[in-house]
Protein backbone atom coordinates (compact mmCIF):
# COMPACT_ATOMS: atom_id res chain seq x y z
CA UNK A 1 0.00 0.00 0.00
CA UNK A 2 1.14 3.38 -1.28
CA UNK A 3 1.86 5.91 1.81
CA UNK A 4 0.67 9.25 0.58
CA UNK A 5 3.93 9.72 -1.23
CA UNK A 6 2.16 10.21 -4.65
CA UNK A 7 1.27 13.71 -5.91
CA UNK A 8 -1.17 12.47 -8.43
CA UNK A 9 -3.71 9.39 -8.96
CA UNK A 10 -1.80 7.12 -11.34
CA UNK A 11 -4.01 5.31 -14.32
CA UNK A 12 -4.52 1.75 -14.55
CA UNK A 13 -1.39 0.36 -16.24
CA UNK A 14 -2.16 -1.03 -19.50
CA UNK A 15 -2.33 -4.53 -20.31
CA UNK A 16 -0.05 -4.90 -22.78
CA UNK A 17 2.35 -3.44 -20.18
CA UNK A 18 1.40 -5.51 -17.24
CA UNK A 19 1.51 -8.94 -19.77
CA UNK A 20 5.01 -7.46 -20.82
CA UNK A 21 6.30 -7.44 -17.19
CA UNK A 22 4.68 -10.46 -15.84
CA UNK A 23 6.80 -12.72 -18.64
CA UNK A 24 9.90 -11.32 -16.86
CA UNK A 25 8.70 -11.29 -13.06
CA UNK A 26 11.49 -13.50 -12.21
CA UNK A 27 14.20 -11.45 -13.88
CA UNK A 28 13.25 -8.00 -11.93
CA UNK A 29 14.91 -8.92 -8.80
CA UNK A 30 11.99 -7.36 -6.97
CA UNK A 31 11.90 -4.06 -8.77
CA UNK A 32 8.28 -3.19 -9.95
CA UNK A 33 6.80 -2.97 -5.98
CA UNK A 34 4.90 -0.63 -6.94
CA UNK A 35 4.81 -0.06 -10.23
CA UNK A 36 2.65 3.14 -11.32
CA UNK A 37 1.81 4.01 -14.59
CA UNK A 38 0.57 8.28 -15.80
CA UNK A 39 -0.79 8.72 -19.51
CA UNK A 40 0.36 11.75 -18.82
CA UNK A 41 3.06 13.28 -15.97
CA UNK A 42 5.74 16.63 -15.32
CA UNK A 43 8.54 14.17 -14.79
CA UNK A 44 8.31 10.37 -13.85
CA UNK A 45 11.67 10.68 -11.78
CA UNK A 46 10.09 13.62 -9.57
CA UNK A 47 7.45 10.71 -8.84
CA UNK A 48 9.57 8.01 -7.71
CA UNK A 49 12.15 9.92 -5.89
CA UNK A 50 8.53 10.95 -3.88
CA UNK A 51 8.46 7.36 -3.66
CA UNK A 52 11.69 6.63 -2.62
CA UNK A 53 11.57 9.15 -0.02
CA UNK A 54 8.12 7.47 1.60
CA UNK A 55 10.41 4.35 1.80
CA UNK A 56 9.87 2.17 -1.46
CA UNK A 57 12.94 0.96 -2.62
CA UNK A 58 12.03 -0.77 -5.62
CA UNK A 59 9.10 1.45 -7.08
CA UNK A 60 8.77 1.91 -11.24
CA UNK A 61 6.95 4.93 -12.68
CA UNK A 62 6.25 4.56 -15.95
CA UNK A 63 4.45 7.63 -18.39
CA UNK A 64 2.96 7.83 -21.92
CA UNK A 65 4.03 11.36 -22.02
CA UNK A 66 5.98 14.08 -19.90
CA UNK A 67 5.71 17.44 -19.94
CA UNK A 68 8.67 18.20 -17.57
CA UNK A 69 11.12 15.23 -18.46
CA UNK A 70 14.53 16.06 -18.18
CA UNK A 71 18.49 15.01 -18.88
CA UNK A 72 21.58 15.56 -17.58
CA UNK A 73 22.76 19.22 -16.06
CA UNK A 74 18.70 20.23 -16.34
CA UNK A 75 18.16 20.06 -19.91
CA UNK A 76 14.73 19.64 -21.26
CA UNK A 77 13.92 16.02 -22.09
CA UNK A 78 11.64 16.10 -25.18
CA UNK A 79 8.46 13.42 -24.36
CA UNK A 80 5.90 13.51 -26.43
CA UNK A 81 2.85 10.46 -26.02
CA UNK A 82 3.48 7.41 -27.74
CA UNK A 83 6.77 8.19 -29.44
CA UNK A 84 8.85 7.17 -26.48
CA UNK A 85 9.53 5.16 -23.09
CA UNK A 86 10.26 7.10 -20.31
CA UNK A 87 10.49 5.40 -17.13
CA UNK A 88 11.91 5.62 -13.67
CA UNK A 89 13.02 3.06 -10.89
CA UNK A 90 14.36 3.50 -7.53
CA UNK A 91 17.51 1.58 -6.79
CA UNK A 92 19.15 1.28 -3.32
CA UNK A 93 23.22 0.71 -4.40
CA UNK A 94 23.75 2.17 -0.70
CA UNK A 95 22.43 -2.16 0.31
CA UNK A 96 25.86 -3.14 -1.39
CA UNK A 97 27.50 -6.15 0.08
CA UNK A 98 31.18 -4.47 -0.68
CA UNK A 99 32.25 -0.69 -1.48
CA UNK A 100 28.60 0.84 -0.93
CA UNK A 101 30.47 4.39 -2.12
CA UNK A 102 31.91 2.61 -5.30
CA UNK A 103 28.60 0.82 -6.07
CA UNK A 104 26.91 4.39 -6.19
CA UNK A 105 29.15 5.94 -8.22
CA UNK A 106 28.99 3.33 -11.23
CA UNK A 107 25.41 3.29 -11.38
CA UNK A 108 25.17 5.50 -14.28
CA UNK A 109 27.31 3.53 -15.94
CA UNK A 110 25.79 0.21 -14.68
CA UNK A 111 22.52 1.81 -16.50
CA UNK A 112 23.70 3.10 -19.35
CA UNK A 113 25.11 -0.84 -19.74
CA UNK A 114 21.56 -1.99 -18.80
CA UNK A 115 19.95 -0.18 -21.75
CA UNK A 116 22.05 -1.22 -24.06
CA UNK A 117 21.94 -4.75 -23.57
CA UNK A 118 17.87 -4.39 -23.30
CA UNK A 119 17.31 -2.50 -26.53
CA UNK A 120 19.51 -5.04 -28.12
CA UNK A 121 17.93 -8.21 -27.13
CA UNK A 122 14.35 -6.68 -28.20
CA UNK A 123 15.71 -4.75 -31.24
CA UNK A 124 19.10 -7.03 -32.45
CA UNK A 125 20.17 -2.99 -32.67
CA UNK A 126 23.84 -2.80 -31.18
CA UNK A 127 24.35 0.91 -29.64
CA UNK A 128 27.33 2.81 -28.51
CA UNK A 129 27.91 4.12 -25.45
CA UNK A 130 28.70 7.73 -24.55
CA UNK A 131 30.56 8.49 -21.07
CA UNK A 132 28.47 8.29 -18.91
CA UNK A 133 25.54 6.91 -20.16
CA UNK A 134 23.85 8.40 -23.42
CA UNK A 135 23.19 5.51 -26.26
CA UNK A 136 24.18 6.42 -29.92
CA UNK A 137 23.56 4.85 -33.44
CA UNK A 138 26.22 6.63 -35.38
CA UNK A 139 26.53 9.87 -34.02
CA UNK A 140 22.76 10.07 -32.92
CA UNK A 141 21.09 10.03 -29.59
CA UNK A 142 18.93 7.01 -29.20
CA UNK A 143 18.67 6.89 -25.05
CA UNK A 144 19.44 8.73 -21.99
CA UNK A 145 19.82 8.06 -18.47
CA UNK A 146 19.38 10.54 -15.11
CA UNK A 147 20.28 9.26 -11.98
CA UNK A 148 19.17 11.45 -8.83
CA UNK A 149 20.06 10.52 -5.44
CA UNK A 150 17.71 10.64 -2.42
CA UNK A 151 19.21 11.61 1.11
CA UNK A 152 18.12 9.43 4.32
CA UNK A 153 15.91 11.69 5.92
CA UNK A 154 18.39 11.81 9.05
CA UNK A 155 21.76 12.45 6.98
CA UNK A 156 22.73 13.74 4.20
CA UNK A 157 24.25 10.46 2.89
CA UNK A 158 22.15 8.95 -0.44
CA UNK A 159 20.30 5.93 0.69
CA UNK A 160 18.74 5.65 -2.67
CA UNK A 161 19.22 6.55 -6.16
CA UNK A 162 16.31 7.22 -8.59
CA UNK A 163 17.17 6.23 -12.18
CA UNK A 164 15.09 7.98 -14.89
CA UNK A 165 15.67 6.92 -18.48
CA UNK A 166 14.14 7.90 -22.46
CA UNK A 167 14.68 6.03 -24.94
CA UNK A 168 13.20 7.44 -28.86
CA UNK A 169 11.25 4.60 -29.93
CA UNK A 170 8.83 5.94 -32.58
CA UNK A 171 9.12 9.23 -34.88
CA UNK A 172 8.76 12.61 -33.53
CA UNK A 173 8.30 16.17 -34.72
CA UNK A 174 11.81 16.91 -32.73
CA UNK A 175 12.29 20.75 -31.93
CA UNK A 176 14.51 22.16 -35.01
CA UNK A 177 17.79 21.87 -32.44
CA UNK A 178 17.29 18.09 -31.78
CA UNK A 179 16.56 17.59 -35.37
CA UNK A 180 19.83 16.34 -36.49
CA UNK A 181 20.87 15.23 -33.10
CA UNK A 182 18.61 12.45 -32.37
CA UNK A 183 17.00 8.99 -33.65
CA UNK A 184 14.77 6.61 -32.41
CA UNK A 185 14.14 3.02 -33.11
CA UNK A 186 11.56 3.02 -35.46
CA UNK A 187 13.97 5.07 -37.72
CA UNK A 188 16.90 2.71 -37.39
CA UNK A 189 15.18 -0.28 -37.77
CA UNK A 190 12.72 0.57 -40.36
CA UNK A 191 9.57 -0.89 -38.34
CA UNK A 192 7.79 -0.10 -35.15
CA UNK A 193 8.52 -1.27 -31.76
CA UNK A 194 6.63 -2.91 -29.15
CA UNK A 195 7.24 -0.17 -26.09
CA UNK A 196 5.76 -2.34 -23.40
CA UNK A 197 7.84 -5.72 -24.27
CA UNK A 198 11.15 -3.01 -24.59
CA UNK A 199 10.23 -1.43 -21.32
CA UNK A 200 9.82 -4.67 -19.36
CA UNK A 201 13.16 -6.03 -21.15
CA UNK A 202 15.21 -2.87 -20.08
CA UNK A 203 13.69 -2.98 -16.67
CA UNK A 204 15.29 -6.73 -16.54
CA UNK A 205 18.46 -5.73 -17.69
CA UNK A 206 18.89 -2.55 -15.12
CA UNK A 207 17.68 -5.16 -12.42
CA UNK A 208 20.84 -7.33 -13.61
CA UNK A 209 23.24 -4.65 -13.48
CA UNK A 210 21.99 -3.48 -9.95
CA UNK A 211 22.33 -6.99 -8.57
CA UNK A 212 26.22 -7.44 -9.87
CA UNK A 213 26.19 -3.73 -8.01
CA UNK A 214 25.00 -5.56 -5.24
CA UNK A 215 27.20 -8.73 -5.33
CA UNK A 216 30.04 -6.50 -5.99
CA UNK A 217 30.61 -7.44 -9.48
CA UNK A 218 32.42 -4.07 -10.15
CA UNK A 219 34.43 -5.74 -12.76
CA UNK A 220 32.16 -7.23 -14.93
CA UNK A 221 30.15 -3.85 -15.16
CA UNK A 222 32.95 -2.00 -16.01
CA UNK A 223 34.42 -4.37 -18.67
CA UNK A 224 31.08 -4.92 -20.30
CA UNK A 225 30.90 -0.72 -20.77
CA UNK A 226 33.73 -0.40 -22.09
CA UNK A 227 33.83 -3.29 -24.70
CA UNK A 228 30.29 -1.05 -25.88
CA UNK A 229 32.13 2.56 -25.54
CA UNK A 230 34.23 3.03 -28.50
CA UNK A 231 34.78 6.85 -27.43
CA UNK A 232 36.60 6.35 -24.00
CA UNK A 233 39.75 5.67 -25.86
CA UNK A 234 41.21 7.89 -28.24
CA UNK A 235 38.56 10.49 -28.64
CA UNK A 236 39.15 14.49 -29.01
CA UNK A 237 37.23 16.08 -26.03
CA UNK A 238 37.30 19.43 -24.66
CA UNK A 239 35.44 20.62 -21.18
CA UNK A 240 35.38 24.24 -19.23
CA UNK A 241 36.70 24.99 -15.87
CA UNK A 242 37.24 27.81 -13.87
CA UNK A 243 40.49 28.76 -15.31
CA UNK A 244 38.92 28.09 -18.84
CA UNK A 245 38.38 25.64 -21.42
CA UNK A 246 40.79 22.33 -21.60
CA UNK A 247 40.97 19.58 -24.20
CA UNK A 248 42.46 16.56 -24.10
CA UNK A 249 42.34 12.54 -25.47
CA UNK A 250 40.34 9.98 -23.62
CA UNK A 251 42.36 7.41 -22.27
CA UNK A 252 39.30 4.98 -20.58
CA UNK A 253 37.75 5.36 -17.54
CA UNK A 254 39.14 4.05 -14.14
CA UNK A 255 37.53 1.67 -11.67
CA UNK A 256 34.93 4.10 -10.10
CA UNK A 257 33.58 5.11 -13.69
CA UNK A 258 35.50 8.72 -14.13
CA UNK A 259 36.60 9.67 -17.62
CA UNK A 260 40.24 9.82 -18.43
CA UNK A 261 41.42 12.47 -20.33
CA UNK A 262 45.36 12.93 -21.37
CA UNK A 263 46.14 16.75 -21.66
CA UNK A 264 49.97 17.18 -22.73
CA UNK A 265 51.29 14.91 -20.57
CA UNK A 266 49.18 14.33 -17.23
CA UNK A 267 45.93 12.98 -17.06
CA UNK A 268 42.83 14.53 -15.92
CA UNK A 269 39.93 12.42 -14.25
CA UNK A 270 36.32 14.06 -14.93
CA UNK A 271 33.75 12.94 -12.59
CA UNK A 272 30.93 15.14 -13.93
CA UNK A 273 30.61 18.27 -15.82
CA UNK A 274 29.67 18.93 -19.94
CA UNK A 275 31.84 17.45 -21.99
CA UNK A 276 31.51 17.88 -25.63
CA UNK A 277 33.09 15.34 -27.68
CA UNK A 278 34.40 16.12 -31.26
CA UNK A 279 34.34 13.70 -34.67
Amino acid sequence: MLTGVVPLQPDALPAEFAEALARVRSRLGGLGAPVLFFSTIGSTNDVAAALAAGGHQRAVVIADAQTAGRGRRGRTWFSPPGAGLYVSVVLTPSQAQHDTDRATALVTLAAGLALAEGVERVTGLRSDIKWPNDLLVGHRKLAGVLAEGVAAASSERVQAVVLGYGINVGEASYPGELHDRVTCLATELGRPIDRAWLCAETLAAVAERHQDLIEGRFGVILDAWRERARGHLGARVSWDTPAGPQAGVTAGIDDMGALLVRVGERVERLVAGEVHWHR
